[in-house]
């Protein structure tokens, strides 16, 4: 199968394309249904008619162009930028442009032969969208909190903020009524929502957000895998000086959710009896505070995992005697 390397950006994006015989053929398309059809073209002008597209995971830009690929037949892989970043750097590649980042792309894929990528549900993928608009207004009030406690703000500026404070809060209680609906909306979601907040610790918001951020959560292989996704594994530094420090989450993953996670870690290690446990056990063993958290944040997901493939709610009692939490 023929890889084509991509690189995404806002409105463009350039791709590599590898030929049967080993050369590089180069074009940039435009970041809309148009160039999706350009591309389409232009890969039928070579008589192509399947590639494996590999991208880089970069926020929304390239979703609508994976999902056109993976709909139209082609096998397409999303890739933590991480990754691409340290294989730049085994190859010792000093130079940055769309057409070599294109081309370091397409010779990753090569290599490496990422897995393949499979759209969510379309349920999902509109939770997502839902909820990172609700933490970008959210963000966005708490700039404006800030703005309007800064000193000498004159009482026409205070006051366009304490305006503007309340048109975000009335988006904000409008959204999460959207969000509602839309659980309401789609039982199986709803369910799988009421699942999670089964486990001490994860609640609604919680819940809902790791919903929106982990795809296919329950169809991971193993729940080590769905840690992984989220950065949540331990990073093993033991070489030199580092031999007897602590050890830090790989922090490779969605950022999104361990910003999610990091509180309820913090109530889970207080009022979750299987995490309680654990994380005292940690705490015996001389393990830094932060690490327990990280420990706690892991063990979260793991749980969340057992809860969604078993359809079966958070039972500290079933969890000790299966062993999950070692």
């Amino acid at each position: 199968m023929n890889i084509l390397g991509i690189d995404i950006a806002k409105t463009t994006f350039h791709v590599a394309l590898m030929l049967p015989n080993g050369k590089l053929r180069h074009k940039q398309f435009a970041n809309t249904a148009a160039g999706f059809t350009a591309l389409s073209h232009w890969l039928s002008a070579h008589k192509i008619n399947q590639v494996h597209g590999c991208l880089e995971a970069t926020g929304t830009y390239g979703d609508a162009l994976a999902e056109y690929l993976y709909q139209t037949g082609h096998r397409v892989s999303i890739v933590n930028p991480a990754r691409i970043k340290a294989y730049a750097k085994s190859e010792l590649t000093r130079n940055k442009t769309d057409r070599i980042d294109a081309t370091l792309i397409a010779r990753y894929c090569e290599k490496q032969q990422p897995p393949s990528w499979t759209p969510p549900a379309p349920e999902l993928r509109e939770l997502q969208i839902l909820v990172r608009h609700l933490d970008h207004l959210i963000e966005t009030r708490a700039g404006l909190q800030v703005r309007l406690s800064e000193n000498r703000l004159v009482e026409p500026v205070a006051q366009s903020l304490r305006a503007l404070i309340a048109a975000v809060d009335a988006e904000i209680k409008q959204l999460e009524q959207q969000i509602k609906r839309h659980f309401d909306q789609h039982p199986g979601l709803k369910a799988a929502h009421q699942l999670l907040t089964t486990i001490d610790g994860i609640g609604s918001i919680t819940a809902t957000r790791l919903l929106a951020e982990i795809e296919h959560l329950q169809d991971y292989d193993h729940a080590r895998q769905a840690a992984a996704y989220a950065g949540l594994t331990p990073r093993q530094n033991t070489s030199g000086a580092s031999l007897n420090g602590p050890t830090p989450l790989c922090k490779i993953g969605n950022a999104r959710v361990r910003h999610a996670l990091y509180w309820p870690a913090i109530t889970a290690l207080r009022y979750n009896p299987i995490i309680k446990e654990f994380g005292q056990r940690l705490a015996a063993r001389g393990k830094h505070k932060m690490v327990i958290i990280g420990a706690a944040m892991r063990k979260l997901v793991h749980l969340a995992y057992g809860v969604l493939k078993s359809g079966r709610p958070f039972d500290p009692d079933f969890v000790k005697n299966r062993n999950v939490i070692s």
